[in-house]
């Protein structure tokens, strides 16, 4: 069965190109035998056409007579609406004006010359046909104009034309191209010709049938040739086949890796997203924390400022003695503003920092000028400035970039106390291994170091550069990398200056968030005993 089907569809491929050739060569023919049959009536149509619209009758066309006919009949019903063109003298002429051009057009065709020009056509009967607007598909006409020729007619020896001449009026023609005798002489010299087409196809079909069976031959090798290509065609498939499964095998791995790639994605956006919340809870505790700090303290200041008015107001107080209360009442003044601004800055958001144009090396003075008493005398360390020359503007909120300079300077000041400590601890364990005067002499030299921190400024490529930098214990690699994150701290009770107690991991977390509300970067370089560098740039001034 299934031989034969293939069989068949090869005789079947075999018999198409020379069945689709003879198709090809019949329609090509049809045309020309059908005019040689029948002569041109696309030709004889368009002559018609042109005659009975361009033939001028006393000057007139056809196509200009119904033109004038169809202006005044539009002109009298724009005059009267009850107009009745049946009444109207000037459009009766016209109406008869076309019917003289029809009756001169067909009367000499007819009675004259039929015998003397055979194929001049018969003219049996005109009609113009109106419409009163121009008619949408086969709408019949309103109204006509006609000349009868009242010859006689056979209806099977006559044909029929319509021509329209203009978009509310057509010529209709009913006419006869040739004798009667003429069409019985055309119809035998038709029926020849068709014998002869008939003997041409004939002819034409030899050829045919030789060339399906040469084109069958052909595709009996083209198919041996096929299924051997086949063969190959379906090893290459099959090698194909396996390149595709480890392909798709490739891209499910690819899948994979992705697959966890987003996961990881994801647990980072959670974490970013949890240390938000975070970030949250940090500014509520600062703010908590320091405003009730500050408010204690500035109602603890109340009854030290009344008393320090009333000195001032006793009479009989040395010179001396009025200067240093004055001192007091200057640092308490001092103070008060102090704590009235951290008041104002911790109950504004860090996230709602007020920016405005500020000299960051005025910022450093001022700091130096509050704490550097404090450092030499209390904290032991010696506090430097080594700013640029220049004024360094910068967009910044006085407040919050006063609070995160301050904290990278405590942080520095705790990192020197933990370098002093490190340095006695050094000193005991190495002396414990010599005599009493050696082991006085290493704790002396442990006692006497000092620390230093240094406020520095520069300008580099356009950006205000600011740095704090300590000769202090130093962090290690974890520690550096982790010292930014909220509530993270390796202080000590110890290793605090005395009178203060374990900090809670809060205060670089305030700076790293000050920072990016300022759009500045924050740089840590530190190693263990070998101090710290917080360097921050500033964005470039727009």
């Amino acid at each position: 069965m299934a031989n034969g089907r293939s069989d068949f569809w090869t005789y079947a491929r075999g018999l198409a190109a020379p069945a689709l050739l003879w198709v090809l060569f019949v329609v090509v023919l049809v045309r020309p035998v059908e005019l040689w049959f029948q002569g041109d009536p696309d030709y004889d149509s368009a002559a018609l056409k042109e005659w009975v619209g361009e033939a001028r009758v006393a000057g007139d066309t056809l196509r200009d007579l119904v033109r004038d006919y169809l202006e005044a009949l539009d002109e009298g019903r724009a005059r009267d609406p009850a107009f009745d063109p049946e009444q109207d003298g000037i459009l009766l002429l016209k109406a008869e004006k076309i019917h003289q051009h029809l009756k001169a057009l067909g009367d000499p065709v007819s009675k004259m010359y039929s015998s003397q020009l055979p194929l001049f056509p018969t003219v049996y009967r005109m009609e113009v046909q109106f419409w009163d607007r121009e008619p949408a598909g086969k709408e019949p006409p309103q109204w006509l104009i006609t000349w009868d020729s009242e010859l006689p007619r056979n209806p099977t020896q006559y044909k029929e034309l319509a021509h329209r001449i203009h978009p509310r009026a057509q010529v209709y023609l009913r006419y006869h191209l040739h004798a009667f005798n003429k069409q019985q002489q055309d119809e035998q010299l038709a029926r020849a010709r068709a014998r002869q087409v008939f003997g041409l196809a004939l002819v034409g079909s030899v050829p045919a049938l030789l060339w399906m069976y040469l084109v069958q031959q052909r595709e009996r090798e083209r198919e041996r040739q096929r299924a051997q290509a086949q063969h190959q065609i379906d090893q290459a498939e099959r090698l194909l086949l396996e390149n595709e499964l480890r392909r798709q095998e490739a891209e499910h791995q690819k899948d994979d890796a992705e697959r966890k790639f987003l996961e990881q994605k994801l647990a980072t956006q959670a974490a970013e997203r949890q240390a938000l919340e975070l970030k949250s809870q940090i500014y509520a505790s600062i703010g908590i924390m320091a405003g009730s700090y500050a408010h204690n303290i500035k109602n603890l200041l109340v009854r030290p400022n009344d008393l320090l008015a009333r000195c001032l107001e006793a009479d009989g107080l040395a010179p001396p003695q009025e200067e240093m209360l004055q001192e007091v009442r200057h640092t308490l003044g001092t103070v008060t503003e102090r704590l009235q601004e951290i008041l104002r800055t911790v109950r504004r958001d860090p996230t709602q920092a007020e920016l405005r144009r500020l000299d960051l090396n005025a910022l450093l003075r001022e700091l130096q000028r509050t704490w550097q008493d404090l450092a030499r005398e209390r904290w032991k360390l010696d506090l430097a400035l080594d700013l640029d020359p220049e004024p360094l503007w910068v967009a910044a909120d006085p407040s919050h970039l006063q609070q995160a300079v301050e904290n990278l300077l405590f942080n520095a000041r705790d990192a020197t106390f933990e370098m002093r400590n490190h340095q006695r601890s050094v000193a005991r364990a190495a002396a414990g291994d010599g005599g009493g005067d050696d082991r006085r002499q290493a704790l002396i030299a442990a006692a006497a170091w000092k620390g230093r921190v240094v406020l520095r400024t520069r300008r580099q490529d356009g950006r205000a550069v600011l740095e704090v930098q300590d000769n202090g214990i130093g962090m290690s690699e974890e520690v550096r990398r982790r010292c930014t994150e909220p509530h993270f701290t390796t202080k000590r009770d110890n290793a605090l200056f005395e009178g203060l107690h374990t900090g809670m991991g809060l205060g670089l977390s305030f700076v790293t968030v000050v920072l990016e509300h300022h759009r500045a970067d924050l740089e840590i370089h530190s190693a263990p005993l070998r101090g710290t560098t917080f360097r921050v740039r500033f964005p470039a001034p727009s």
